[in-house]
């Protein structure tokens, strides 16, 4: 999405919540998933068919469960993904949801799984029609309540900053990420000039930036705040003056640091507030051409 080229906020995938039934313990109808791992594939496949009660009645309504989406986005209960979700549905043409990878384990009455998906959304017809696959993995935990499995909580990030892109692999993506970390990676140095192209609509401008990742940009006066870089994916916000507007960026730095692929949206356009963040946005690719300038404030 562009504020003229739609691009994913993505609220995450499997999400949705049941209207828990209060003061006694229903018994399961016969269309509730036995298990778990249908429980999840009965989500996935909601998402893909836009099928919000379906989401809803297979999620926990509970007002102070906590997910996370791409970019660090939080949802604190049911409304806010509600609302997201029924922007995604109405701004797609078509939605797939193909799972590469799923585990799943259980005890008891609680489970909890790891899953890779790539995530397919389906923007405009004709001449402005648009494909983006969003690498997607996933963890999250669930309860089975009155002999229904319901999602609790989940989290959601990308195995790629690189939507629309070449797909990493299960494997690929399993070796490069790592739960625990024994050692410390070094911060990598993105202090230089940036050439930086914003792919949909071939504009293209140049960044200086610091040690910290911050500094400004040619375009409509804008500067970049970098708020986070670990595991090589480079996390910020930008504002431009401008024309007044604002949003984020999410960019995977290549092995050797001197180029990044990923993603930027809007938060802000004018009076325009509380954009959902990946809903408005581009692809970024970002090339370094020189380094530790020195960076105007």
């Amino acid at each position: 999405m562009h504020m003229e080229t739609l691009m994913p906020r993505r609220g995450s995938f499997i999400c949705g919540s049941l209207l828990l039934l209060i003061g006694y313990a229903a018994v399961a109808s016969a269309s509730d998933p036995l298990d778990p791992e249908t429980a999840i594939r009965q989500l996935v496949r909601a998402n893909a068919e836009k099928d919000l009660p379906t989401l809803s009645r297979l999620m926990a309504h509970d007002a102070d469960i906590v997910s996370y989406t791409v970019g660090g986005r939080k949802y604190v209960g049911w409304p806010d993904f509600e609302r997201e979700m029924r922007e995604e549905f109405a701004n797609t043409q078509k939605i797939e949801t193909p799972i590469t990878e799923l585990k799943v384990w259980t005890k008891g009455d609680l489970a909890w799984f790891t899953m890779e998906m790539d995530y397919t959304r389906y923007t405009g017809e004709g001449s402005t029609a648009k494909r983006m696959v969003l690498p997607l993995r996933e963890t999250g935990v669930l309860e089975r309540r009155a002999g229904r499995w319901q999602l609790l909580s989940w989290h959601e990030s990308f195995r790629s900053a690189q939507p629309g892109g070449p797909l990493a692999s299960p494997s690929a993506a399993a070796g490069s990420q790592k739960l625990v970390s024994t050692t410390t990676a070094a911060m990598p140095d993105v202090s230089g000039e940036w050439d930086i192209l914003e792919v949909e609509d071939d504009k293209r401008y140049k960044a200086t930036l610091d040690k910290n990742g911050n500094g400004p940009y040619t375009q409509q006066g804008g500067r970049f705040v970098t708020t986070k870089i670990e595991n090589r994916l480079w996390q910020g916000t930008w504002h431009q003056p401008g024309n007044d507007r604002e949003g984020g960026f999410e960019v995977l730095l290549s092995e050797d640091g001197t180029q990044a692929k990923g993603i930027w949206w809007y938060t802000r356009v004018d009076t325009r507030k509380n954009i959902p963040p990946k809903e408005h946005g581009g692809t970024y690719h970002w090339k370094k051409t020189t380094s530790s300038p020195a960076v105007p404030q």
